[in-house]
């Protein structure tokens, strides 16, 4: 591969310079490759520009060089933004693309939005991959990904795959530190959804402001023109995205008001079901689903939306849905309790996922008491374990206060934190996660719910070091037991 047709501007001196790969991490750096040198999370890619030369790099691109030269055989490039030419780099490496690309973003309901569109699909027996915080669906992959929006270089190989593979449909999670790292940069999206926007990663963004101009910039540079904005018509930011889509000549579908595309006109709990009535281009259309919580029927609307733009007729679509199964560890039923208690898994870490958690689970179950597992994670936007401790004190009968992932701060402060602002009566404070959990469940009567919040899929507990630890298998094992005991 030639320099030149990748690096804008390149000097003509240059032109005929090779490489045969591109690295970030100087680990990753092979013979004739050439590394991409910037400041991320925990360290500056700067300091092992020395390692990637050792392993073989003669081309270092870096915003820290004043002047492109030559230095000791190797050539040093500068480039304002390394990480938007990275981005660049890997889609024109990795040139095969999918025909339909959605990108999803949102505080909440990313990961149930994408999982449900695949689900949609491949009932219609139509190839389909969503990617994001549960890995990836519809690709055999063998390597875990720690990031909800992976790295440029996996996406742009991913979807080369995929493509490969006759994979036309794909949805992938965008998250606010994804698009603000540049990781989706390259990309042409045909459809963008925004699912919600609250408090989150302040800890990283520092002002909502940041944040909510993070998760725009998929709609903003992303999104082809004539492509489609799905989103909710009531949220208060649906403003700014109307005036986007028309600036970027960008179509809208919304859910919503009576002006939207999508109107809700009737819903209904029928024991463990959902019903719901909507208006839909003058026409009215019905489903069902097993689904918990009314905040999974918007999720499951804006997944149907997504799957009417890919080419699925609207009635086909529908009569799948009483399929659709929950997304692992996202307001999940776990198990049956012989007493008709019921366990609830979910991922929810902020703020406002608790509260919509609960009061979901109170307003479908409504003659039940809720009694809550949950904790905080550490080193991560400490104010709110406050305003969750609030949140847990006012909705729920007993709480069962315990560790999330604590990582290197002391699990004992952040406990302390949250319990300041819960009635001593109501919580019961136990360190280990499956003592709590264990605690909740044995204690369960016919007329509760528990609600295990904060860790969902997550198969680990971050300490000072990782240990391996399963919510949903805990919460299994302790129903067996609890079962056997009635």
């Amino acid at each position: 591969m030639l320099l030149k047709d990748f690096f804008p501007k390149l000097n003509k001196k240059y032109h005929e310079l090779s490489f045969k790969g591109i690295a970030f991490n100087s680990k990753e750096v092979k013979e004739g490759y050439i590394f991409f040198a910037f400041k991320g999370n925990n360290t500056d890619g700067n300091l092992f520009i020395k390692d990637a030369i050792r392993n073989g790099s003669k081309i270092i691109i870096s915003d820290k060089f004043k002047t492109n030269k030559w230095k000791n055989n190797i050539l040093l490039l500068n480039n304002d933004n390394p990480r938007n030419l990275l981005a660049k780099f890997s889609s024109k490496i990795f040139n095969k693309k999918p025909n339909n690309l959605i990108g999803v973003t949102g505080t909440n309901g990313k990961s149930s939005i994408a999982n449900f569109y695949f689900q949609i699909l491949t009932y219609n027996r139509i190839k389909a991959a969503s990617i994001g915080t549960l890995g990836v669906n519809g690709l055999k992959v063998n390597k875990k990904f720690p990031n909800t929006t992976f790295d440029t270089i996996q996406i742009n190989n991913i979807l080369k795959r995929l493509k490969e593979k006759k994979i036309e449909n794909v949805i992938l999670e965008a998250s606010s530190h994804g698009l603000n790292q540049n990781r989706l940069d390259g990309l042409e999206f045909d459809i963008g959804i925004f699912t919600n926007l609250t408090r989150d990663h302040l800890d990283y963004h520092k002002t909502f402001k940041n944040y909510f101009n993070s998760k725009l910039i998929l709609f903003k540079k992303l999104l082809k023109k004539k492509s489609y904005a799905i989103y909710d018509n009531d949220l208060k930011i649906s403003s700014d995205l109307s005036k986007i889509s028309k600036l970027n000549k960008i179509k809208k579908l919304t859910l919503g008001n009576t002006k939207s595309s999508f109107t809700i006109l009737d819903h209904q709990f029928l024991k463990d079901e959902q019903k719901i009535t909507f208006r839909y281009d003058k026409m009215q259309y019905c489903f069902s689903t097993k689904l918990i919580g009314r905040v999974q029927i918007k999720n499951l609307l804006m997944a149907i939306m997504a799957a009417m733009k890919s080419k699925i007729p609207l009635e086909k679509i529908l009569k799948v849905t009483r399929n659709i199964k929950p997304v692992n560890g996202r307001l999940e039923k776990i198990g049956n309790l012989y007493n008709n208690g019921i366990v609830i898994l979910d991922y929810a870490h902020t703020p406002d996922a608790l509260t919509t958690c609960i009061k979901n689970i109170k307003e479908q179950f409504k003659l039940r008491k809720i009694n809550l597992v949950f904790g905080c994670g550490g080193e991560r936007d400490k104010p709110k374990r406050k305003i969750m401790g609030a949140i847990a004190n006012k909705y729920c009968n007993k709480v069962y206060l315990t560790d999330d992932n604590p990582r290197r701060e002391d699990p004992k402060k952040i406990r302390r934190d949250i319990k300041s602002n819960i009635e001593k009566n109501k919580v019961l404070e136990i360190p280990s996660r499956e003592s709590a959990i264990k605690s909740a469940i044995m204690d369960i009567k016919s007329s509760e719910v528990v609600i295990i919040a904060g860790k969902g899929h997550e198969v680990y507990q971050e300490y000072v070091s990782k240990k391996f630890f399963s919510d949903k298998k805990c919460i299994e094992k302790f129903i067996r037991i609890k079962n056997k005991s009635l």
